[in-house]
């Protein structure tokens, strides 16, 4: 089989080009579904948040959620599209998670259509198609088999109370060329969505899914291949994985004389392989007419303005917002940290610190890294005691090492740095105190202070870490390279 055989070598597409489009899926931030007033809440007890509007029962009727199209516009606006007239339509398909077997999605014309968003690292701009309203459909669990798909498995069941919860699709235009931008692409777009307050951007929850859209074709070629829809990603992970794995698949199929065929594929994460869920459906399978029950969507002028005045910062303000507080800042690993920052909300962390007064790179750095690794405990962490933390950092009271710990206990805990660190004895060491634990590791290594002393700057470590492990890592570290080096000196 060919999903069995393929190469990870890396030159493996060389020849070959990438061409990737997306589905992002977005669940609005409302609290009653987009058609009723059921709650759209994560986590219920199953098929216990529904009523004959959301199973499409007879004589029930839908009416709109105002603040779902709110929310919409908002998306629309930040990702720089024409917020328009639109209307709704029935897509009629026949599968068990939707119990009314339509969806109510616009077709022919949707709320934002043409607009873009323009990738932080790489700077390309990502054409976004239209980011239309609909409904979410139910979850189907298949118990037993393989992979939790229906294919062996025992019995599957259906929670409705997904049925109904406000979507909204954004569809990019085929731009992106290789795994990495389509990971930087969703993660960016989660980023707006978050900071829009259109969406909490949970892709761990369902929140957030994205179809790909995979094809591949000769190096310098204008026409498109055939493309497959890989259905249902729901991490940055396994996006990668899985459009990385379909273009060198295609690409096999290619080169050894079979043709690619139109399909929906199954990312199966632990096998790390996609494999064929159905033929594509084209447009007129879903026998597409419009809704009607509900009237278009007219959002005047004065309305959509409105709602672009209540939108916060977004992402690309906020990183020329931290970008300001460094000098020439527009690549390298400083940016790359501000991205790191921003995308995941740990900016204003950041700036409120260095209004207090702290050093701004070392600020970012630990936001960038201690503090994005435990991000389950971010709430645990004020501004001002961030900042008091990098300020003791600064003036030497703490190693990096002990501002590292007292940080992560911080997280943990909720307590201040001066706290932490006198619970774990990480008062500043006396300058005789240090003076006396280098002249102890000089006596004990006379060849190696010899050679150090001679220029043999390699040893530096060597010394500062035998002060570290005597002091019990309450030392600084860049305080003993100092006076080690001013001794040689």
């Amino acid at each position: 089989m060919v999903e069995d055989s393929l190469s990870s070598n890396a030159e493996f597409l060389s020849g070959w080009e990438m061409v990737v489009g997306l589905e992002v899926h977005c669940e609005l931030k409302t609290r009653t579904k987009l058609f009723c007033g059921c709650m759209n809440a994560f986590g219920q007890e199953p098929n216990t948040s529904i009523c004959p509007v959301c199973l499409g029962l007879p004589g029930s009727l839908p009416v709109i959620n105002e603040h779902a199209v709110e929310l919409a516009i908002r998306i629309g606006l930040a990702l720089n599209c024409r917020v328009d007239e639109s209307i709704f339509h029935r897509k009629n398909y026949f599968y068990p998670d939707m119990p009314k077997d339509y969806q109510i999605s616009q077709y022919e014309k949707a709320i934002n259509e043409n607009g873009y968003l323009e990738l932080p690292l790489s700077k390309k701009r990502v054409r976004i198609e239209r980011a239309h309203i609909e409904e979410d459909t139910g979850k189907t669990t298949h118990v037993g088999g393989d992979g939790g798909r229906i294919h062996g498995a025992v019995h599957s069941l259906v929670d409705y109370n997904r049925a109904g919860i406000p979507l909204v699709e954004i569809v990019s235009a085929p731009d992106l060329r290789s795994a990495e931008e389509a990971r930087e692409y969703v993660s960016e777009l989660r980023s707006i969505l978050v900071a829009s307050g259109a969406s909490d951007g949970k892709m761990e929850e369902g929140s957030l899914r994205v179809d790909a859209n995979v094809s591949v074709r000769r190096s310098g070629s204008r026409e498109f291949g055939t493309r497959c829809e890989i259905k249902n990603l729901n991490s940055l992970r396994s996006l990668g994985r899985a459009i990385a794995y379909e273009a060198e698949r295609q690409v096999e199929l290619i080169e050894s004389g079979q043709v690619v065929v139109q399909q929906t594929r199954h990312w199966n994460e632990d096998q790390g392989v996609t494999t064929a869920m159905r033929s594509k459906e084209e447009a007129y399978d879903y026998r597409y007419f419009p809704e009607p029950d509900l009237v278009p969507l007219c959002p005047s002028k004065e309305w959509v303005s409105e709602i672009g005045s209540r939108i916060g910062l977004l992402p690309a303000d906020r990183r020329k917002r931290l970008t300001s507080l460094f000098e020439g800042v527009e690549s390298g690993s400083t940016f790359d940290q501000i991205v790191t920052v921003v995308g995941l909300g740990l900016d204003e962390l950041v700036v409120g610190a260095v209004e207090g007064g702290a050093d701004p790179r070392l600020a970012l750095a630990r936001a960038a890294n201690e503090v994005a690794a435990n991000m389950v405990n971010q709430a645990n962490l004020s501004v001002e005691a961030f900042g008091e933390l990098i300020k003791m950092e600064s003036a030497g009271q703490l190693s990096a090492t002990q501002a590292k710990t007292v940080l992560g206990k911080m997280l943990e805990s909720g307590y201040r740095p001066q706290e932490v660190a006198a619970s774990l004895g990480f008062e500043a060491l006396d300058t005789a105190v240090l003076e006396a634990l280098i002249d102890q590791v000089i006596s004990t290594s006379p060849k190696e202070w010899e050679r150090f002393s001679s220029g043999e700057d390699q040893l530096t470590g060597f010394f500062v870490g035998q002060v570290m492990k005597l002091s019990k890592g309450r030392a600084d570290g860049k305080v003993v390279t100092a006076a080690l080096h001013s001794r040689r000196a």
